[in-house]
């Protein structure tokens, strides 16, 4: 028989091996409440003020033209049924003139009732308490130098015997420049009787980009060549501050807090249609409502600027 024998320790037993260690990993420090929300704010103001630069220096001239091309079309309408508005109370935006002058850089350009920021959006405004152009008396035309294709851009390098023609109802009229002047020269001669001129006005600064930061006014004024017209009664006798040079339009304030809401609420509901619907249909629908919102919250900030920037 075969006794079991008990194996003898002639040495150390094998020793059991300890597990690997696993290196230890570096929580990550997540970003608090407060400074997640002052990230995303100063986000939210970088896109806006991106997206106001973007508009102002380059979707507002292709807005003033297409402005331009539908005042075009009714001014021609009107002028060809001698029904072009040449005295009263014209209301603002109405297109009452056609004005051109090769060397001042300005080709065919509609000019509207009215002064104030808004009204310059659609091209050069003509000031509603003085008589227009072609008729006995004084007419001011305020343009942009700068935004909305900057209309009256070139104004300030008139020299004396350039032409302006201005067609309104009552004809085709020819002036001739006298002199570009600014707040602190000299003002023109008083008219004689039954004489017309012509004062064209926009901003001027200083420097390269002196029309984005105007300081003063440029004015350019010309002579009616030939006779003038009678201007029908019932022409406002006052306009309001916004109507003036360099002037905003405080009115404006009540469309942005009409839209800021509308804007905001888009952003919300596209964070919702995303978690909803999926990220690409949540753009399709919120995106075009926000650029509305964004292309009308820009009209309305602009018209706080300077009318004649």
């Amino acid at each position: 028989m075969f006794s079991a024998q008990a194996p003898t320790e002639s040495g150390p037993g094998p020793s059991l091996s300890a597990p690997p260690t696993k290196a230890l990993k570096t929580p990550t420090r997540s970003i608090s409440v407060g400074k997640g929300f002052a990230f995303s704010a100063l986000v939210t103001v970088a896109v806006l003020c991106a997206w106001f630069l973007l508009y102002i220096f380059l979707l507002t001239p292709f807005e003033e033209a297409r402005s331009q091309t539908i005042r075009y079309s009714t001014l021609r309408e009107s002028l060809a049924l001698q029904t072009a508005p040449i005295g009263g109370d014209i209301s603002p935006g109405t297109p009452i003139a056609l004005m051109s002058s090769p060397s001042l850089g300005i080709s065919a350009v509609v000019v509207v009732e009215g002064t104030t920021s808004g009204d310059l959006m659609n091209g050069p405004g003509h000031l509603r308490n003085s008589v227009l152009p072609g008729q006995m008396g004084t007419s001011y035309i305020f343009g942009r130098a700068s935004m909305f294709g900057g209309p009256f851009s070139g104004i300030s390098s008139a020299k004396a015997g350039d032409l302006i023609t201005v067609t309104t109802g009552q004809g085709v009229f020819t002036y001739a420049v006298d002199a570009v002047r600014t707040v602190d020269s000299p003002l023109p001669q008083p008219l004689t009787a039954g004489k017309g001129r012509l004062t064209l006005i926009t901003a001027a600064g200083d420097g390269l980009f002196g029309a984005w930061r105007p300081s003063d006014a440029v004015y350019v004024d010309a002579s009616l060549k030939g006779d003038s017209q009678q201007y029908p009664p019932g022409r406002p006798y006052l306009v309001t501050r916004s109507e003036l040079p360099l002037q905003g339009d405080p009115s404006a304030l009540l469309q942005i807090a009409l839209v800021l809401p509308l804007l905001i609420a888009s952003a919300v509901f596209g964070l919702w249609a995303r978690i909803r619907w999926g990220t690409w249909q949540a753009w399709l629908v919120a995106l075009p409502v926000a650029l509305a919102c964004l292309w009308a919250l820009s009209q309305a900030a602009v018209q706080l600027l300077p009318n004649l920037m």
